[in-house]
C-alpha cells in the first residue's frame, strides 16, 4: 500500500472510531474524502497551524459539515490545538468537536457549516472578499493578499437552491481562486440519488462560467493533484473538481451505500474495515511516523515567514497602505469614527427632516461611507427601493474588484450567506439588502450569522402594511417579531432620521453578531429631542414623550406608530391624562440595559400600557402584561392604499387614545 494511502487512511480510521464512541455520526463522507482531503491539505494547502488565523491562509470550507470528522481529523493530524482527547470527545457536551463544524470551537475551522449549501456559499463569499480586499490593497509587485478558497461539497449541498445562487454568481464574477471539490458518490440519507438528482452538474457549473474538470478519480491521488494543478492554473474562473468517489472506502461490506453516510459502522464492521485497510492500530492510536508525514507546523511557519517577509517590503514601499490593510484585518474602526458619527447624528436631531427611514439609512451610509473604506455593499436587486448605494458607491466587476457594492441579482439567501463569508474572511463591514417581507428566503443564512456571531448587516425595507398596494404577500406582519426572537440577532425598527443613523452606527460597531435594520418606505415626521433624550436612543428604549408626575398610561410604539401614539399622548393629555410615550427602537438592546433604567421607563407599578406596531400583536405581551392592550396586526394585511390599511387595522389616532381609555376606565 502506498504512503499515500496510508496517510490517508488515517483519517479513516480516526473518523469511523470517532462516530463509533460517540455512537452518532457521519463516517461515510470522511472515509470517501480522505484521499481528496490528504492531497490537497499535504501538496496545497497554504496554512499554518500554529497560527489558524494568518491574514494569508488559504481558506478551507467543509460544505457537507455533516462528515465533520473529516476535518477534525485533518485538523488533529496537521498539527492544529486539537488533541486525541477532542476527537475522543466528539459530540459530546462543551467539546471542540461538535456533531457539524462550528466556527469559534475548533482551531482552523473558518465558517460552521451544516446546512447543506451555506457552506460553499460562504466560501463565495471568502472568494470575493479575497479578490475585492486584493484589488483594493495590491500593488504592481505586491500580491499581499494572494490566497486560495477551497470547498469540499456533496449532492446535497447541489441540490440546495442556495447553490445555484451563489455559484452563478461566482461565475459572474470571475472569482479565479475558488476551487470547489463536489464529492459525487451518488448517495444521501434516502439512497441512490439517481432517484431524485439527476442534474448534469458538470454541464450546470459550466453554463455559469466555471472551469469544470470532469470524472476525477477521488481515490488517485495523481489524478486528484492533477485536476489541483490545473484548477490553480485557472485565474479567471472558479474551478470544479468532479471528483468520483466511494461513500465509506474501507468499509468493506457498507461502503457505497447510504447504510454508512449518518450511522456508525459498527464494532465488527470497524473490524472489518482494519484488516481491510491494513490498519494494525487500535482505536485513536495513530503511529509516530504518520504524525510527523502530517505535521504542517513547520512548513506553515515557513510560508506565514515568507509572507511576513513580503508584507515588510509592502509596508516599506506603501506603508499607509500597509498600515489601513492591517487596522481593517484587525477588525478595528477609525479612531475617529465615534465622534464624528456622534457629531453627525447631533446634526441630524438639530436639523429635522420628515423622511422615510429608508431615505435616512442612505444618508447615514453617505455620510459614514466618507469615514469607512471597508464598506461592502449590495442589496438583491432592489438597489433603487433599498436605497443602498450613496455617491462613493462603486459597481464591483470581473474585471474591476477594487469597488465596494455588490449587484446581487434576486438572489436574498445567496446574498446573505454570502455575506457572512465576507465577515468571516475578514477586512470589510459587509451589508445586504432586500425588502422585509423577502427576508424569509434568507431567514436560515442570517441565523448562522448570529449563531457565528459575526457581523452581517441587513436593510430591510418597506417595512409594514404601509407598502399598501402590493399586498399580503409584500407585507410583512410576522417578519420584525421573528427577527427579535432569534438568539444573539440585533433587530432595529427606528421612527425617524435619527434613530436610523444611530441604528447604522450601532450596527457599524456591532462585531459579535448580525443587525436587521428595518426600515419604512413612507416618509416618517421627526421626533423632538432633549440631549438627554438623544443619548437615551443608544439604550434601545427610552422616554419620548413624558407627563407631569407618574403616569397614568404607557404607550409603547416603533417606526412609524410613533409619531401615531405623539399624536395620542396629545389629544389624551388635553383630556386631563397622564400619558407617557415610550420608543423602543431595539428591544433587544433595551433588554440589556440594567434593572434600574428598565423601570425608570417602564415603571412596574404602571400597569396600564398600550403598544402599537403594524407587526404581529403577540411579541408586545412581554412589555405590557396580560392586562395591557395591544394594537398591532393578528392577520395578514390587504391589498390597498396605505391610509386605508392603516385606518381598517385600527392604527389610528383616534384608536389609540380609544383604547388606552378603555384601559384605565
Amino acid at each position: 500500500m502506498s504512503s499515500r494511502k496510508v496517510l490517508a487512511n488515517a483519517i479513516r480510521v480516526l473518523s469511523m472510531d470517532a462516530v463509533q464512541k460517540a455512537n452518532s455520526g457521519h463516517p461515510g463522507a470522511p472515509m470517501g474524502m480522505a484521499d481528496i482531503a490528504e492531497v490537497l491539505w499535504r501538496d496545497h494547502l497554504k496554512h499554518n497551524p500554529s497560527n489558524p488565523t494568518w491574514a494569508d491562509r488559504d481558506r478551507f470550507v467543509l460544505s457537507n459539515g455533516h462528515g465533520s470528522m473529516l476535518i477534525y481529523s485533518l485538523l488533529h493530524l496537521s498539527g492544529y490545538d486539537l488533541s486525541i482527547e477532542d476527537l475522543k470527545n466528539f459530540r459530546q457536551l462543551h467539546s471542540k468537536t461538535p456533531g457539524h463544524p462550528e466556527y469559534g470551537y475548533a482551531p482552523g475551522v473558518e465558517t460552521t457549516t451544516g446546512p447543506l449549501g451555506q457552506g460553499i456559499t460562504n466560501g463565495v463569499g471568502m472568494a470575493i472578499a479575497e479578490k475585492v480586499l486584493g484589488a483594493q490593497f495590491n500593488r504592481e509587485g505586491h500580491d499581499i493578499v494572494d490566497h486560495n478558497t477551497y470547498v469540499f461539497m456533496g449532492d446535497g449541498c447541489l441540490m440546495e437552491g442556495i447553490s445555484h445562487e451563489a455559484c452563478s454568481l461566482a461565475g459572474t464574477l470571475g472569482l479565479g481562486k475558488l476551487i470547489a471539490f463536489w464529492d459525487d458518490n451518488g448517495i444521501s440519507i434516502d439512497g441512490h440519488v439517481e432517484g431524485w438528482f439527476t442534474d448534469d452538474t458538470p454541464a450546470r457549473f459550466e453554463s455559469y462560467g466555471w472551469h469544470v474538470i470532469r470524472a476525477v478519480d477521488g481515490h488517485d491521488a495523481d489524478a486528484i493533484n492533477a485536476a489541483i494543478e490545473a484548477a490553480k492554473a485557472e485565474t479567471s474562473k472558479p474551478t470544479l473538481i468532479c471528483t468520483k468517489t466511494v461513500i465509506g472506502f474501507g468499509s468493506p461490506n457498507k461502503s457505497g451505500s447510504h447504510d454508512c453516510h449518518g450511522a456508525p459502522l459498527g464494532d465488527a464492521e470497524i473490524a472489518a474495515a482494519r484488516e481491510f485497510l491494513g490498519w494494525e492500530q487500535g482505536p485513536f492510536d495513530i503511529p509516530a511516523d504518520i504524525y510527523g508525514q502530517w505535521d504542517a507546523k513547520e512548513a506553515g511557519k515557513a510560508q506565514e515567514a515568507s509572507w511576513n517577509e513580503k508584507f515588510a517590503a509592502y509596508e516599506a514601499a506603501h506603508p499607509e497602505l500597509a498600515a489601513e490593510l492591517k487596522r481593517r484585518l484587525a477588525g478595528e474602526l477609525p479612531t475617529d469614527f465615534d465622534a464624528q458619527a456622534k457629531a453627525y447624528i447631533e446634526e441630524l436631531q438639530a436639523n429635522p427632516a420628515d423622511i422615510a427611514s429608508r431615505k435616512a439609512s442612505q444618508n447615514a451610509l453617505e455620510a459614514f461611507g466618507k469615514m469607512l473604506p471597508e464598506f461592502l455593499g449590495g442589496s438583491a436587486d432592489l438597489a433603487p427601493s433599498n436605497l443602498t448605494m450613496y455617491s462613493a458607491s462603486k459597481s464591483i466587476t470581473p474585471e474591476d474588484a477594487s469597488g465596494n457594492y455588490l449587484h446581487y441579482g434576486v438572489r436574498e439567501f445567496g446574498m446573505t450567506a454570502i455575506i457572512n463569508g465576507i465577515a468571516l474572511h475578514g477586512g470589510f463591514v459587509p451589508y445586504g439588502a432586500t425588502f422585509l417581507m423577502f427576508m424569509e428566503y434568507a431567514r436560515n443564512a442570517m441565523r448562522m450569522a448570529a449563531l457565528m456571531k459575526v457581523q452581517n448587516i441587513q436593510v430591510y425595507t418597506h417595512d409594514s402594511i404601509g407598502l399598501g398596494e402590493d399586498g399580503p404577500t409584500h407585507q410583512p406582519v410576522e417578519q420584525v417579531a421573528s427577527l427579535r426572537m432569534t438568539p444573539n440577532m440585533s433587530t432595529w425598527r427606528p421612527c425617524d432620521q435619527v434613530e436610523s443613523a444611530i441604528a447604522w452606527k450601532h450596527a457599524i460597531e456591532r462585531k459579535d453578531g448580525p443587525t436587521s435594520l428595518i426600515f419604512s418606505r413612507q416618509n416618517l415626521a421627526q421626533m423632538p429631542r432633549t440631549a438627554e433624550q438623544l443619548a437615551a436612543v443608544e439604550k434601545g428604549g427610552y422616554v419620548l414623550v413624558d407627563c407631569e408626575g407618574t403616569p397614568e398610561a404607557i404607550i409603547i410604539a416603533t417606526g412609524s406608530e410613533v409619531e401615531l401614539a405623539v399624536k395620542a399622548q396629545a389629544e389624551l393629555a388635553a383630556q386631563g391624562r397622564q400619558v407617557r410615550v415610550v420608543s423602543i427602537p431595539c428591544t433587544d438592546l433595551f433588554d440589556a440595559q440594567d434593572a434600574a433604567y428598565k423601570e425608570a421607563v417602564l415603571p412596574a407599578a404602571v400597569t396600564a400600557r398600550v403598544a402599537v406596531e403594524a407587526g404581529i400583536a403577540d411579541y408586545w405581551y412581554k412589555y405590557v402584561g396580560l392586562n395591557g392592550r395591544i394594537i398591532g396586526m393578528t392577520t395578514f394585511g390587504e391589498s390597498a392604499p396605505a391610509g386605508e390599511l392603516f385606518k381598517m387595522f385600527g392604527f389610528t389616532v383616534e384608536n389609540v387614545v380609544e383604547t388606552t381609555n378603555s384601559l384605565l376606565a
